[in-house]
């Protein structure tokens, strides 16, 4: 059953998947993980100025670091403009055919890839509400 985020509980859209992931699957996505973040590091892919998804790095630490650099702009005199945006269902929507075209341009080849590739085009998810299901 998914959990309910917020808003409307009538609305489908406000319920968050539950995944049941058997322990192989969760092994797999544990390598899969450990193998990808490998990658982007030895390559150097995600700038130090990356905090989702880091290690060792939290919205914690970026809260610190946002904090240090704007009052220091504000020290020196500087106009500074801020703008927030919300990702928070960003992970619930995003394409799987556009994450894998990122990692390719990342350039994640090999079993790595392959993988990755068939980990997320073999997946399906289903949302039962009320003890209805979507046809």
């Amino acid at each position: 059953m998914p959990l309910f985020e917020k808003g409307k509980k009538e609305d489908p859209g406000n319920y968050q998947a539950v995944s049941l992931i058997s322990i192989p699957g969760k092994m797999m996505e544990h390598l899969i993980l450990e193998a990808i973040s490998k990658h982007m590091e030895d390559k150097k892919v995600i700038r130090s100025t990356q905090y989702g998804f880091s290690k060792g790095k939290s919205r914690f630490t970026n809260l610190i670091a946002f904090y240090n650099e704007t009052t220091t702009w504000m020290d020196d005199r500087r106009a500074v403009d801020i703008v927030y945006l919300d990702f928070s269902k960003t992970f619930n929507t995003v394409s799987h055919d556009i994450l894998i075209d990122k990692l390719r341009k990342c350039r994640l080849r090999g079993g790595k890839m392959r993988w990755t590739e068939n980990w997320l085009t073999s997946k399906s998810q289903r949302a039962e509400i009320s003890g209805t299901r979507p046809s």
